[in-house]
C-alpha cells in the first residue's frame, strides 16, 4: 500500500496552500467539468450549423424545383372567337377606265391632210378629229357615177324597144319569144343599174369616211398620226387607230370578287374608290352589274362598278382601290394568328378546364386579313391558343397568362 502511494504521489504532485492543505481534486473535478461544458457547446453548435445547413439546402431545393416547374410550364395567350357585331369591308385593287372607250380608226385609205384636236381635247359626239385625202376613192366615184349613167341609158333603151315590141307582138308581126327576149333584156337593165347605184352609194359612203368623226363625246387620250401619214382603211398609220376617244363621266371599275364573297355581292350596292395619289378624297359609286358566274382559272367573278366623275379629278387608266362594304356574317371569326397549319389540315389549340391543350381541325370561310370566318369545328366559349408554337401537342398542359392590367 505504501508503494501504491508513493506511486500516486509521484504522478500527481500535491499542490500545499499556506495553510499545508491539500487542494488536487476539486481543482481536477472543476477542470473536467469545464471542459465537458466546452465540449457540449461545441457539439450544440455543430448540431445547428449542420441543422442550418440542411435546412439551407432543403430550401434552395425546394426553390429550384418551383424555380424548374415554372420555367417548365408554357405560358400561352388565349382569345375567344367572336361573332362579327358590323359587316366587313372588302378592298380590291382596280383600273379606272372610261365609260366607253374606243380607239378611232379611219374607213378611207388616203393620207391624212389635217388633224383638228389633240390629246387632252374635249370633243362632242359628230365633232370633226381628221381629214384624210383620197384620191383613189375620189376616182373610183367618178367612175361608178359614170357606170351608174350608162345602166341608166340602157335602161331607157331597154324599155322603149319592149313597148315597141310589145306594139309588133300586138299585130302578131314579131313572135311571142322575141318579145320574151325584149322583156329579159330589160330585167337585166334594171338590176345593172340598181347594182351601179349600190356601187356609187358605197363609195359616197367611203368618201364620207375622209372625214373622221367623234362617235360619241368624251376626251382624246391619244393621236397616233401627223400630217401627211397614209391611212390604211381600218386602221391608222402603220396599223395603229389615229385617235384614242374615252368617255370620262361617267368611268368604269373592272374588279374580280374573289368566290367567298360572290354570295354577297349585289347590283347597286354602294361602294367607295380612293386613289393613293388624292390622299384625303373618296369617291362613291355603285355596283353597275356581276359577270353571275365564277371564272374557272382564278375562282373569282368579274364585277362592274359604275362611277361619276363630274369634277374629272379621277383619270381613265389610274390604279384605285375599291371598298365594297358587306353585310354582318352570324359566324363566328378568330384571330389569324390562331391557325396551325399542319399535315392533317388546318387546326386550332383549345384549352380545356384543366389547363390542357386539345387540337381541332376547323373549316374555315371568309379571310378578312387579321381575322378568319371559322364554319365549323368550334364554339363561341372555346378559348383559344394565340402564336401557339408549332410543338405544341395534345393533351400538353400550359398555364393561361394574364392579361396585364
Amino acid at each position: 500500500m505504501s508503494e501504491q502511494r508513493h506511486a500516486a504521489l509521484a504522478i500527481h504532485p500535491i499542490a500545499v496552500d499556506e495553510d499545508g492543505g491539500h487542494h488536487e481534486l476539486p481543482k481536477r473535478r472543476q477542470i473536467v467539468r469545464r471542459t465537458r461544458i466546452a465540449v457540449l457547446i461545441v457539439l450544440v453548435l455543430l448540431a445547428v450549423g449542420a441543422a442550418r445547413t440542411v435546412v439551407v439546402r432543403m430550401s434552395n431545393a425546394r426553390a429550384l424545383e418551383a424555380g424548374t416547374t415554372e420555367r417548365a410550364a408554357q405560358y400561352v395567350k388565349t382569345a375567344l372567337p367572336q361573332t362579327a357585331a358590323a359587316g366587313q369591308t372588302l378592298a380590291l385593287p382596280g383600273t379606272l377606265q372610261g365609260f366607253v372607250q374606243s380607239p378611232i380608226s379611219a374607213r378611207a385609205s388616203g393620207y391624212l391632210r389635217r388633224w383638228t384636236k389633240d390629246i387632252g381635247s374635249r370633243v362632242e359626239k359628230g365633232e370633226l378629229l381628221a381629214e384624210i385625202e383620197t384620191p383613189e376613192i375620189d376616182q373610183q366615184l367618178s367612175q361608178a357615177i359614170a357606170a351608174r349613167q350608162q345602166a341608166a341609158s340602157g335602161l331607157e333603151l331597154a324599155k322603149s324597144t319592149v313597148a315597141r315590141w310589145e306594139n309588133l307582138r300586138k299585130k302578131d308581126v314579131v313572135s311571142q319569144q322575141d318579145l320574151d327576149e325584149r322583156r329579159s333584156a330589160l330585167a337585166q337593165a334594171t338590176a345593172n343599174l340598181a347594182a351601179a347605184d349600190a356601187n356609187m352609194q358605197r363609195l359616197r359612203q367611203t368618201e364620207g369616211f375622209k372625214r373622221v368623226l367623234a362617235p360619241f363625246a368624251g376626251v382624246i387620250t391619244r393621236r397616233n398620226v401627223d400630217v401627211g401619214d397614209l391611212i390604211d382603211a381600218g386602221g391608222g398609220g402603220g396599223g395603229r387607230a389615229l385617235f384614242m376617244l374615252a368617255q370620262t363621266d361617267p368611268l368604269r371599275v373592272y374588279i374580280n370578287v374573289p368566290q367567298a364573297y360572290a354570295q354577297l355581292i349585289k347590283t347597286g350596292q354602294p361602294v367607295v374608290v380612293t386613289q393613293a395619289e388624292l390622299r384625303g378624297q373618296s369617291f362613291k359609286g355603285e355596283v353597275a352589274r356581276t359577270s353571275g358566274a365564277i371564272d374557272t382559272t382564278t375562282r373569282m367573278m368579274q364585277v362592274e362598278v359604275s362611277l361619276p366623275n363630274k369634277e374629272g379629278t379621277l383619270l381613265p387608266g389610274a390604279y384605285v382601290q375599291v371598298s365594297l362594304p358587306l353585310a354582318a356574317s352570324q359566324s363566328l371569326t378568330i384571330p389569324a394568328n390562331a391557325l396551325l397549319f399542319r399535315a392533317e389540315g388546318t387546326r386550332v389549340a383549345v384549352v380545356d378546364a384543366q389547363g390542357r391543350v386539345r387540337l381541332r381541325t376547323v373549316q374555315l370561310g371568309r379571310n378578312y386579313g387579321e381575322t378568319v370566318e371559322v364554319l365549323d369545328g368550334l364554339g363561341p366559349s372555346d378559348r383559344l391558343v394565340l402564336n401557339p408554337s408549332d410543338s405544341l401537342a395534345e393533351g400538353d398542359v400550359v398555364v393561361v397568362a394574364k392579361e396585364p392590367a
